[in-house]
């Protein structure tokens, strides 16, 4: 009797292990923002310019669709007034007076307008050498996340900065009836579906912070300054 009994104590041990707290560094990722529509004939080729960054583990993509392009025969099924409004605050931050689709933003501070991958690669190869400000240490228990952020030694943070939690779905395919890209059937990864703000830091000494995560779908930790400006660490949770 003895072999089934520690059989059942190796199962449920390693049970409780994977349902406690599990702590360590996060592996921050490089942010590339893509501000886009289905109703936008140049937009397709940035697309997928996402959909294949999707597949790597030191980026994180965001599809951010508008809605200014939908009174042009076709709404954007995945366009959110808020993706426009912050698109519009990052022209401001740049003291800019238009935005466009699309549009890429790396890191909150470096634009990218129109589909130029060779600048993009660039942008991201430079920021993935940077090191990050701000030491994050992350620790989950069940679907409860908590972080620990401290500035890095010597490197001073901006005094307003924003936590925000980011929902995305990984891949939808729309086909498109009517618009600029009427008869085309898209592929869109990493739509963003919910941008929250969950705390905000001064930048002084250690921030801490324990949010619940939903059931359902990926998501990723966004810490910028606020404007938004510079994003200070960005990765994903799940």
């Amino acid at each position: 009797m003895r072999k089934p009994i520690f059989a059942l104590f190796l199962v449920l041990a390693s049970t409780f292990a994977a349902l406690t707290a599990q702590a360590g560094p996060a592996k921050p990722v490089v942010l590339v923002e893509l501000y886009t529509s289905q109703g936008c004939s140049s937009c397709p080729p940035a697309d997928a310019m996402i959909s294949e960054l999707a597949k790597r583990e030191d980026v994180l993509p965001l599809a951010l669709h508008v809605d200014y392009w939908d009174y042009i025969g076709w709404a954007d099924s995945f366009a959110r007034a808020p993706h426009t409004k912050r698109q519009k605050a990052y022209a401001r931050m740049a003291h800019s007076a238009s935005i466009y689709t699309p549009q890429m933003v790396v890191e909150g501070i470096d634009h990218v307008v129109g589909v130029k991958p060779m600048k993009l690669a660039d942008l991201i190869a430079a920021h993935r050498g940077d090191l990050t400000p701000v030491a994050i240490e992350v620790e989950t228990e069940g679907d409860v996340i908590r972080l620990r952020c401290a500035p890095r030694a010597d490197m001073q943070l901006p005094a307003e900065i924003n936590v925000d939690l980011v929902h995305f779905v990984e891949a939808a395919t729309v086909e498109i009836l009517h618009g600029e890209n009427a008869g085309k059937t898209i592929t869109y990864a990493n739509i963003v579906t919910g941008w929250d703000r969950v705390g905000s830091w001064d930048g002084v000494g250690e921030y801490m912070f324990s949010v619940e995560l939903p059931q359902d779908g990926p998501l990723a930790l966004v810490i910028q300054a606020k404007g938004p400006g510079q994003v200070l660490a960005a990765f994903r949770l799940r």
